[in-house]
Parts: C-alpha cells; structure tokens; sequence
C-alpha cells in the first residue's frame, strides 16, 4: 500500500514538472496547453480535456482541446452560469461528476456522453485564476464503469494544473500589454516626429535635429550653395548626402574631398584636374573632381583649412562656375552644386585674416548648424542602439545594452561627437564578455578611456605656459542693506556680517594677451585646461573649490565627464 501511494505520489509529481516545462517553452499559450493537455491523457489514462477562457463579452469560448475533433471544439461555447463549465466558472469552485449521463445540468456541447452510451462517463472541472481572478476552465472526462473511483487525487492535480496555467496566461498577457504599449509608443512617435522630415542613415528625434532635418527639407530642392557648421564628428558628411540625395540631382555623382587631406599643390590637380605634361608624373589628361561632379554634388569637407592663395582660386569657380585644368588654358565650364563644411570659426578668421572675406560671403549662403551630440542627449539611446544593432548584426552577436549602461552613455560629455559614441559603442561590444553590456564594461569605469588620456595629455601641454598673473580675482563686497544706510549722510554704520560677506567670485581677465574676454570664457578656459577637474581649474584661477562650482552654476557651465 505504501509503495502504491508512493508511486502514485511520483507519478503526479513528474506530472507537474512536465506541464510546467511545457508551459514554459513558448508564450503561445493555446499551443502549450493543448501539449499540456495531450501529456496529462496519456500519463492517466483520461480521455478528452479542454480548456475555455473567458472573453470581453464574458463568454467561455474553446481555448485548445485534447481528443476532440474540430467541430467539437468548435461547439465549446458557454455563457457564465451555464452548464456545468459555466457554473464552475461563475463559483469558482471545482465539481466532479461521477456521471454525465444522470446529470441535468450536463449540457454535453462536446458530444462526450455519446461515444460511451452505456459507460459512466465522469467529469472533472476546476477554474483556471490568473491575479485573484478567473479568467478560464479547464475539463476532462474519463470512463468510470462501475463509478466506484475515487477522483480526489486526480481533481487535486487538476487543480495544480489549472494554477500552472493561470500563471502562464498572466505572463502572457502581461508580455502582451508591455508589447502593445511599446508599438502604441512607437506608433506616437511616428506621428510625432512626422515621417515626412526624416533622413535615411540619420538617427535624431531631438528637437535640435529635428530642426536640422527641416533646414535640409527645404534646401535640397534648389541649387543654393549650402556650408554645414558643426564640431568635428557631428555628420556634415551624412547630412551632405542627404542634402544630395533629396535634391533633383540625386540620379548625379556627389563627389567628396576632404580638403585638409592634401596640399595646396595636391588640392588644385584634385579639385579641377590637369593636362598631359603640367608637372612630373602627369602622363596624361586628368579630370578634376568638379568635373566629375557634373551635373551632381561637390562636397569639399574642411573648408577653413585651404590657404589663402587657393582661397582666391577657389572664389573665381564658384563664382563662374569656369576654371582651367593645371597647364591647361581652355576653359572649362560645369554645373555643380556645392555644398561645404567646416568646424572652424569662419568669422573670427576672416577679422584675423585668415579667410577671404569675399569667398565667406560666396560660400555662407544658407548655413546649417549642426548640434554636437551633449546639445542632442535624447539622441544618444537611439544612437547607441542602432550602433549596436549595427555590430550584431555584422558579427553575428547578440549584445544589449543595460540600463546602468545606458545611463553611462547618456551622461558621457562625448567631445568626439557621434563618431566617438560610434567607436564607444563597437569597441566596449567587442570587448565585452557577456551579451548583457554593463555600465563596468566601459572603459572609463577603469580609469582606460581613451578621450580621458588624450584630455590629460593636453591638459599637461597646456597648463605649464600658463601665466597666473594674466587672471585677476576680483572680490567685490556686497553694498549693506539699505536700512544700514544713515539718511545724514554721516559716516555707516559697521556693516552686518550679511553685508561684509564677499560678492560671489567674478573673473576680471587681462585681454592683452590675446586671452579670452568675459568671466564665462576665462572659466571655460581654465576648465579646458585642467581636463574639466574643478579643483585644478579653481588652483589655476586662485580661488576655492566651492567659489569655483558657484561661479560655474551661475554661468550656466555644464561640467564635461569623460
């Protein structure tokens, strides 16, 4: 006796690890129940089973079925309080029926009590609760001929069962909710950001870009000359086909030169080509990139580093669109449209003189700012993640991003721009152990960044020929309050400890040097030199650690981490 309850112990218990394993293998609930269902028949010998879940209108509708043909699932259809399943359902308590023949309330809508008409046929029921409440029923009958058995054993690993499944269709639904909620996110989004201003290969949904992305809309359609501005990794270049490839031109060549790449020499053969014979080495005709950009986009990257003598030579094709190749003299005429781009300050050179004044009025005629990436921080996320989607799916991985990863990236100064964040995310993805990318993998973390050692060597290089004296630290005392104030006009009062205390640090500089002007620049000026250390920047300055964070707060200054 004992060795039969123990097998029969076992026996459910194998059971119950077999359904569970089941019930885990997929989120396709109908598809793991109906396996579920299929090995509880085989393991005791029942012979059909159904499970009925509740709809929005409040009607048990046939969810899968074992041993039951399509048709008969079909007809498994039940108003709550009805029938035996529909009571079940509505009570919430489990019924057993040792018969279904003798049972009034027995509806047979599967058609069970006509396959055995002379055998008992018992029924077991139990509701299926999902958080406190329930959502379905589960069924399943069995011959009972002499109805002598006993069905506790079996309606208590129904029961079991049934709570199984609840919680996989609460994980279901729960997964299901989380994965409306995102398509309906995305869906508002799309809205949002208006399909019709985006750009193919650049990712922006900050307002900053979206401004961009508006500025190259209305453009691209004319042959204006456009000159993008922006720190140096911000994508002039990507925006600059872009530009090319919304315009009329876009079945056209776009040729790119980067101009700070090559000499003056290199430069002007690069740019208009040369004849047979002009220097050593020329053996024959070549054509220069203005003409192959013939009727397409002539990007020329680094603007602000050409000379000043191709400066003059430059000027004279933009403004003829005519030049004449190196030891030619014929004339050569194209149609191209030119788009431009520098990180430099045009302006301050052309007061230095070191940009034609002429060629910066020719070449700024509709100026796109691009914002380097610690202006665009809503970007980073999604920048982040198409870069490493992008590594997965060139190396076959399966990398993600944490959380505290994430926060990682988005509080970086990133002074690199989007070219660093690119390399940021393709260099930790590679090095990382696991497919989970935490905020430990980076490099910065271990005091390894790459930006963080290019920052100290320049800080080192650039903090010795500083000369202290060139910044005056100017403590102004504030006036006394005006109750402190005689009305004789007879010698003040001693001045309260409120009044006597000192004005908040001002930087008064010594713009002889050539230094930058105004306490908002000197500050940045010594921050930048110091790699954004505020305790150094504050020693260079002399004044206290404290003085030197309210001074940076009131001017707004945002305090670089690298």
């Amino acid at each position: 006796m004992v060795n039969t309850q123990a097998l029969e112990s076992r026996r459910e218990l194998n059971a119950i690890y077999e359904v569970s394993k089941t019930l885990a293998t997929s989120l396709d609930v109908a598809k793991t129940f109906r396996e579920a269902i299929n090995y509880l028949l085989h393991a005791f010998d029942w012979r059909r089973a159904f499970v009925v879940l509740s709809e929005h209108d409040g009607c048990l509708r046939g969810l899968c079925a074992a041993g039951l043909t399509q048709e008969e699932q079909k007809r498994l259809l039940f108003q709550s309080g009805e029938g035996i399943v529909g009571r079940v359902y509505a009570n919430g308590i489990q019924a057993i029926v040792p018969d279904v023949h003798t049972e009034p309330l027995f509806l047979n809508r599967s058609g069970g009590a006509d396959q055995s008409p002379g055998v008992a046929v018992a029924m077991l029921v139990t509701p299926i609760r999902a958080d406190r409440h329930t959502v379905g029923v589960l069924a399943v009958d069995c011959l009972n001929p002499d109805e002598t058995r006993i069905f506790a054993n079996d309606l208590h690993l129904l029961k079991m069962v049934a709570t199984l499944m609840g919680q996989a269709l609460l994980l279901h639904r729960s997964v299901s909710a989380a994965h409306n909620s995102m398509q309906d996110e995305a869906r508002r989004m799309h809205k949002v950001l208006k399909p019709g201003k985006q750009i193919d290969q650049v990712v922006g949904i900050s307002a900053p870009m979206q401004d961009v992305f508006a500025q190259v809309h209305q453009v691209a359609p004319a042959r204006t000359t456009v000159l993008l501005r922006g720190e140096s990794g911000t994508g002039k270049e990507v925006i600059a086909r872009a530009v090319h490839n919304l315009s009329p031109r876009k079945r056209e060549a776009f040729i790119s030169v980067n101009c700070a790449a090559l000499t003056e020499s290199l430069l002007e053969s690069e740019l208009f080509g040369h004849e047979k014979g002009s220097f050593t080495g020329a053996q024959g005709q070549r054509k220069g990139r203005f003409e192959l950009a013939h009727g397409g986009t002539l990007f020329l990257d680094e603007i602000g580093d050409i000379s000043a003598a191709f400066q003059a030579k430059l000027l004279r094709v933009l403004q003829e669109r005519e030049f004449e190749r190196v030891g030619g003299s014929s004339v050569v005429k194209v149609d191209v449209r030119l788009i431009l781009a520098t990180n430099r300050n045009l302006e301050r050179m052309v007061q230095a003189g070191e940009f034609r004044a002429d060629l910066y009025y020719r070449i700024n005629v509709v100026s796109i700012q691009l914002p380097p990436l610690r202006e665009r921080r809503d970007d980073i996320p999604i920048m982040a993640q198409h870069f490493l989607d992008r590594f997965n799916l060139e190396n076959a991985r399966s990398a993600q991003f944490s959380p505290a990863a994430m926060r990682v990236l988005a509080s970086c100064y990133w002074p690199g721009n989007v070219r660093e964040l690119e390399n940021c995310v393709e260099r930790t993805a590679t090095m990382a152990h696991d497919s989970v990318i935490t905020d430990l993998a980076f490099p910065c973390k271990g005091n390894r960044c790459l930006t963080q050692v290019l920052h100290h060597i320049e800080r080192e290089d650039a903090v010795s020929p500083v000369r202290l004296a060139d910044i005056a630290i100017v403590e102004v005392p504030m006036a006394p309050p005006a109750a402190a104030l005689p009305v004789d006009g007879s010698a003040m009062a001693e001045p309260t400890e409120a009044a006597a205390r000192p004005h908040p640090v001002e930087v008064t500089p010594d713009s002889s040097d050539g230094k930058p002007e105004g306490e908002r620049e000197r500050l940045i000026w010594a921050m930048e030199r110091c790699g954004w250390v505020q305790a150094k920047a504050a020693r260079l300055l002399k004044i206290s650690p404290r003085q030197m964070g309210y001074a940076l707060q009131k001017n707004g200054i945002e305090v670089r981490k690298f």
